[in-house]
């Protein structure tokens, strides 16, 4: 797990549009688990939304459907060839793993805050990517939920997946100890290892 910082207009976002292929770049390769998303066409775009899970600041759940159809949905996207019934067993597996389970049935409306991200975690992971990036995913969310959310995301990177986690809040990242990649003016400036970027955080706060 690693974070991306930087300040307003650094290109977290853009760098993580890149990733995910919502954009493509001006010039230069971008490469994601062995895939050319800079090159990559139209048809195998599904291949890649496979491979990378994404988490978003204001979750982006459908109002009109239950968590676990939310979650459920994303596979149907990616996998036009899935049956409902697995679709769900999965979806369901999903929420267990954050702690929602019993939540299946509850619309977005009726979710906390903490409880949509969960949802849109679920979401996110639910066909197992390799790669799960977050753009803000504590942006909205009061520091005691921040930090909850970004324990969730910390399990989700010891059972192997590599997460990017773009973010304005300092006290998590220096709470986490985790790697901290620095950008500015679109340019990375800075790579420091976890403990380091602890210890540098800290002593400049």
């Amino acid at each position: 797990m690693a974070f991306l910082v930087g300040p307003s207009g650094a290109g977290k976002s853009t760098l993580l549009r890149l990733i995910n292929r919502e954009v493509r770049p001006s010039h230069g390769e971008v490469w994601v688990d062995g895939l050319p998303c800079h090159d990559l066409p139209v048809t195998r775009l599904a291949e890649l939304r496979r491979r990378v899970g994404v988490v978003f600041q204001d979750f982006k759940l459908l109002p009109r459907l239950t968590a676990l159809e939310n979650v459920a949905f994303a596979l149907h996207v990616t996998d036009l060839r899935i049956s409902d019934d697995e679709a769900d067993e999965r979806s369901l597996d999903a929420l267990e793993a954050v702690g929602l389970y019993e939540k299946a049935a509850s619309y977005p409306g009726e979710l906390s805050g903490g409880q949509q991200q969960r949802v849109a975690i679920a979401r996110a992971v639910v066909s197992q990517p390799p790669l799960l990036i977050a753009d803000e995913p504590t942006g909205n969310l009061d520091q005691e939920t921040a930090w909850q959310i970004t324990g969730l995301l910390e399990d989700i990177a010891k059972f192997g997946t590599a997460v990017l986690v773009a973010t304005h809040n300092m006290e998590i990242v220096a709470r986490a100890q985790r790697r901290v990649l620095s950008l500015a003016s679109g340019r990375l400036v800075d790579d420091v290892p976890a403990g380091r970027a602890a210890r540098m955080l800290w002593a400049t706060s």
